[in-house]
C-alpha cells in the first residue's frame, strides 16, 4: 500500500511541476514548521490521509514498514548522485587546461621579435633562431594546441551532459522531498488522531471496563505505538533533510561544471584563435622584417662596393697618369749618374797623378839603392885585394 502511494506521489509531483509547484528552496522554509499538513496541497493532503489510515495501531509492524520504501529510494538516489559525479573525472578537464597553458607558455615572444642582426652575426654565426626554425616550432605548438582543443571540446560536451543529468536528479530530489513531506504529514495526522481520539477513548473505556488491567495495557500499547510512530516520523524528517541538503549540493556541482564549461568555451572560441592570429601576424611581420633587413644588407653592400670600386678607379687612374707623364729615365737620375761619373773621372785622374809622383820618387830611391849597393860591392872588392 505504501509503495503504491509513493509511486502515486511521485507521479503527482511530476504533474504538479507542469502546473507550477514552488521551488524546493521555498518548500524547505515551509518544512521547518512544526506541522507539515498546512503546507500540503489538497491532493497531497488526501494522500497523507490515506497513509494515516494505513497505519494500524493494532499492528506494530505498520510503523516499521511506514516510509521504508521511500527511505530506500532516497538511499538509492543518493548513490546514483554519487555515481554520476564519480563517472565524470573533472581532473581530466583540469589536466587539459593545464596542458593548454603549458603549450601557450612554450611560445616565447622573443622568438618573434624582429631585430636587425649585426654584420658579424650574419657572417660568422646565428645568435637567434632562423625564421624556418621559429616557424617549425610554432607549427608544432599549434598542432599540440589543436589536439588539446579537441580534447577540451569533448570535455565541454561531457560537462553539459552531466549538468543535464544533474538537472534530472534535482527534479527527482524534489519529488522525494514532496513524497517524504506527505509521509511525514500522514504520521502527524495519525499521531494527532491518537492524541485526540484513540488514546482518550481508550482511557474512557479503561475507566468503565471491568477488566481494568487489560484496558490499561491497551493504553500503554497505544502510547508505545505513538512513540514509535513519532520516532519513525523523526527518521523520515531526517531523510527529508537529506533531500534538502542535496538540492544546493547538486546546484553547486552544476554551477562548477557550468563555470568549467564556460572557461573551456572561452579557451576554444577566444584564447586559442586569438593566439593563432597573433602568432600568424607576428610571423608575417618577422618575415617582412627579415626581407627588409636582407634588402638593406644588399643595398648597403652594393653601395659599399660601388664606393670602394670608385676609390680604386680614382687611385689607379691617378697613378697611371703619373706614370704616363714620366720619361724613361728621370732627370734627377741623369744628374746623379753624371755627378757620379765626373766624380769617378776626377778620382781616377787624382789616383793616376799620385801614382806617377810615387813612381818618380820610387825611381829616385831605386837609383840611390843601386848606387849604395854598387859602392858597397866596390868597397868589399877593394878590401879583399888588400888582404891578398
Amino acid at each position: 500500500m505504501a509503495n503504491e502511494l509513493l509511486d502515486e506521489l511521485m507521479q503527482a509531483d511530476q504533474a504538479a511541476k507542469v502546473v507550477g509547484n514552488p521551488p524546493l528552496e521555498t518548500q524547505v522554509v515551509e518544512s521547518q514548521n512544526i506541522m507539515t499538513v498546512p503546507s500540503l496541497s489538497e491532493e497531497e493532503l488526501g494522500k497523507a490521509k490515506e497513509l494515516a489510515k494505513s497505519l494500524d495501531e493494532n499492528n506494530a509492524q505498520s510503523v516499521i514498514e511506514y516510509g521504508a520504501v521511500a527511505q530506500k529510494k532516497i538511499g538509492d538516489f543518493s548513490q546514483s548522485v554519487l555515481n554520476k559525479v564519480q563517472t565524470k573525472d573533472l581532473g581530466e578537464v583540469g589536466t587539459a587546461l593545464t596542458d593548454l597553458m603549458y603549450q601557450l607558455q612554450e611560445s616565447n615572444p622573443s622568438d618573434l621579435a624582429a631585430e636587425d642582426p649585426g654584420f658579424f652575426k650574419k657572417m660568422f654565426g646565428k645568435v637567434k633562431k632562423s625564421i624556418f626554425e621559429v616557424t617549425q616550432k610554432y607549427q608544432k605548438l599549434g598542432a599540440g594546441i589543436d589536439k588539446i582543443s579537441i580534447k577540451l571540446s569533448h570535455e565541454y560536451k561531457g560537462l553539459l551532459e552531466v549538468n543535464k543529468t544533474l538537472e534530472t536528479l534535482y527534479a527527482e530530489n524534489l519529488d522525494f522531498f514532496n513524497a517524504l513531506s506527505v509521509y511525514i504529514a500522514g504520521a502527524e495526522l495519525k499521531i494527532k488522531e491518537l492524541d485526540e481520539q484513540t488514546i482518550p477513548q481508550a482511557r474512557l473505556a479503561a475507566q468503565s471496563s471491568a477488566d481494568n488491567a487489560i484496558a490499561v495495557q491497551k493504553i500503554s500499547d497505544l502510547e508505545n505505538y505513538k512513540n514509535r510512530l513519532d520516532k519513525r516520523q523523526f527518521d523520515l524528517k531526517l531523510a527529508r533533510q537529506i533531500t534538502i541538503q542535496q538540492a544546493p549540493q547538486i546546484r553547486m556541482i552544476q554551477n562548477t561544471n557550468q563555470e568549467l564549461a564556460e572557461k573551456i568555451q572561452t579557451s576554444i572560441n577566444t584564447a586559442i584563435p586569438l593566439w593563432k592570429n597573433q602568432v600568424a601576424i607576428a610571423l608575417t611581420l618577422l618575415k617582412q622584417k627579415d626581407a627588409l633587413t636582407s634588402q638593406r644588407i644588399v643595398s648597403n653592400t652594393t653601395n659599399d662596393l660601388l664606393t670602394k670600386n670608385s676609390e680604386m678607379l680614382k687611385q689607379s687612374s691617378i697613378e697611371a697618369a703619373r706614370e704616363n707623364e714620366r720619361g724613361v729615365v728621370d732627370i734627377e737620375t741623369l744628374k746623379t749618374t753624371q755627378a757620379n761619373l765626373i766624380e769617378t773621372i776626377q778620382e781616377t785622374m787624382t789616383i793616376q797623378r799620385e801614382g806617377a809622383v810615387k813612381r818618380r820618387q820610387g825611381e829616385v830611391e831605386l837609383s840611390q839603392l843601386e848606387a849604395e849597393i854598387k859602392a858597397k860591392l866596390l868597397e868589399l872588392s877593394n878590401h879583399q885585394e888588400k888582404n891578398e
